[in-house]
């Protein structure tokens, strides 16, 4: 753009998860189009929540800063022997917009990558077993995605925790609502096939 504000936000805008560098160009220059209306709102909201959000120290969900541990691990009326397991935050929102689970959840924060250097270490496993020890979790439930370091990561979690007496699910794969069989991938429809259900 040779302007180096705008091609400093256009950067910026472009680490997100999602925005490319064109969609990172158009939002620049949106907000440089219309500094008053746009950029003074947004400035606000990053200001608020780098002050008043954190991630929770028990499950990792993000929470606001007087509430930690969050209210997802203090409300009385989840059941704390279900423990779902998520690769960050943003899967556990997920869930929690179905409403249909009742357990607690636990964000690892990542997963096992030996391509980035990411290994068991780097993940939150020890506050896992942690947690399993000490709140009398009896099922877990792997809630990660379905990519080859997700599925490395399971494999991990699941033998951590069958050695110490744990069980340990995961969730049902099977064919998007809305979707037909041909456009299905093979691993999905081969794991829809072994996990059918009588009807």
């Amino acid at each position: 753009m040779n302007v180096p504000a705008l091609d400093a936000l256009t950067g910026a805008l472009s680490k997100l998860p999602g925005v490319g560098s064109r969609s990172a160009a158009r939002m620049a220059m949106k907000l440089a189009s219309e500094p008053t209306r746009l950029i003074a709102p947004l400035l606000a909201a990053l200001e608020e929540t780098r002050e008043h959000v954190r991630f929770c120290t028990r499950c990792g969900a993000f929470t606001d800063v007087g509430y930690n541990p969050c209210r997802l691990c203090t409300d009385p009326s989840r059941d704390g022997r279900l423990l779902c397991v998520v690769e960050d935050p943003g899967d556990m929102q997920t869930i929690e917009e179905t409403g249909t689970f009742r357990g607690r959840y636990h964000a690892l924060m990542g997963k096992i990558s030996p391509m980035r250097g990411d290994g068991p270490n780097d993940i939150r496993l020890r506050e896992l077993v942690r947690r399993v020890r000490e709140e009398g979790v009896v099922e877990v439930v792997l809630a990660l995605n379905t990519d080859l370091e997700s599925e490395s990561t399971a494999g991990f979690v699941t033998a951590l925790l069958r050695e110490r007496g744990v069980k340990v699910t995961r969730l049902a794969y099977g064919i998007p609502a809305g979707s037909g069989i041909r456009y299905t991938d093979a691993v999905t429809l081969e794991r829809a096939l072994a996990g059918r259900q009588e009807v």
